[in-house]
């Protein structure tokens, strides 16, 4: 039986047009009311084995919300934005709007000076493949929507630019089956969490 890894995306922790770039801000309000109206769905994810989560407070505290206790993973981080660190992207394109094109036009970019997307991508996949492989192990990990989006590309062998194409909502999970080099991505229905 292989390994299975659910991933949930933090609550959020302020308005998506006021989302920054390795944002580490607390849950908000609106955050805080999303995990207590989704705790029910996800609580039974709380039987997996092994919890964690992305070092970020909003990722800790959906975790606990859900009643997960996760242990925070360094290599679920954000992906390292450099000097754009805390700009939303309008900002960032009208500080440096050639640098955001040169970044979202090619995945090794590093235009910011802080980590390409293809770096961001291996780095999570690397987390990702050296889970445990102990037949049958359930593992969930709450982290940035950013992380999850990169955890998909990687497990599904995707092309670096198709990251750009995952909508990773606050609170959705996606579940991966399998084992390192070799993940399928399953959808789970409302009533069959676990």
């Amino acid at each position: 039986m292989p390994v299975r890894v659910t991933l949930i995306a933090a609550a959020r922790g302020s308005s998506l047009l006021a989302e920054r770039f390795d944002d580490d801000r607390p849950l908000d309000q609106a955050g805080w009311g999303e995990v207590q109206r989704a705790a029910h769905a996800l609580v039974p994810l709380a039987v997996a084995e092994l919890r964690y989560c992305s070092p970020t407070p909003r990722s800790r505290a959906t975790g606990d919300g859900l009643g997960l206790t996760p242990l925070a993973q360094p290599a679920l981080r954000d992906c390292d934005m450099g000097r754009w660190r805390g700009l939303t992207l309008g900002e960032a394109m009208a500080r440096e709007p050639e640098a955001v094109d040169a970044w979202l036009a090619d995945p090794y970019s590093t235009a910011h000076g802080g980590e390409s997307l293809v770096e961001f991508v291996q780095r999570v996949g690397g987390w990702l493949d050296t889970r445990p492989a102990d037949d049958g192990v359930r593992i969930v990990a709450v982290a940035e929507p950013a992380v999850v989006r990169a955890a998909l590309v990687h497990a599904l062998r995707a092309h670096p630019s198709t990251y750009w194409n995952l909508d990773v909502r606050p609170l959705s999970t996606a579940t991966l089956i399998g084992h390192a080099g070799r993940w399928n991505l399953r959808f789970d229905s409302h009533h069959e969490r676990v």
